[in-house]
């Protein structure tokens, strides 16, 4: 594992994509605060500029270095919830302008799987996240169900936990406003 980490982080630092088992599916990831490796993640999906992408972070206390002010809520949030949840945080910071969307918020979660946490520590940043998938397919729920393209068209495959099965479904998606709004985007 801890050679699979490594490649991995000297394929991020270049600029490049990987292929890993996230805390839920298969994703295809990149450095966030890099808009080239962004833009080839979107190329590898075949997807538009328009779609927002999540990044992973391994700990609830670097929030403050991509999330201008946590609103309050967000904590005692973080606190309740025991299953992958992402959260729409307004005004983010410290990222590619390409991966913020269009109202400057960014979808972040916190992963608690030891293999993710692992990784982005290595990384020293966190880590874009989007499915698996080509724009509009189904995502994949095991690796052998991944579209070739896809893993042909990645730098790096991470080829721990192959015959993993995390979850049958992607994170639940809040929304949180600045004054405790909470909206649900996705169960």
């Amino acid at each position: 594992m801890k050679a699979e980490i490594e490649k991995a982080v000297e394929v991020l630092h270049a600029g490049g994509t990987i292929l890993y088992l996230t805390d839920t599916i298969w994703g295809i990831g990149c450095d966030p605060t890099n808009p080239q490796a962004i833009d080839r993640v979107r190329k590898v999906k075949a997807r538009g500029d328009a779609k927002s992408m999540i990044i992973l972070l391994d700990d609830v206390i670097k929030l403050d270095q991509y999330v201008r002010k946590v609103p309050d809520v967000a904590w005692d949030f973080l606190d309740q919830v025991d299953t992958p949840v992402t959260i729409i945080y307004p005004g983010a910071q410290n990222l590619a302008k390409n991966l913020i969307a269009a109202d400057g918020s960014v979808a972040i979660r916190i992963v608690h799987d030891p293999f993710c946490q692992e990784l982005i520590r290595a990384f020293g940043k966190p880590l874009v996240s989007t499915s698996a998938n080509l724009s509009g397919d189904p995502y994949p729920l095991t690796f052998n169900k991944i579209n070739p393209q896809i893993i042909n068209t990645v730098d790096y495959v991470i080829r721990v936990n192959l015959d993993l099965v995390r979850l049958t479904k992607p994170s639940s998606i809040v929304k949180l406003g600045l004054n405790g709004e909470i909206e649900l985007i996705r169960p």
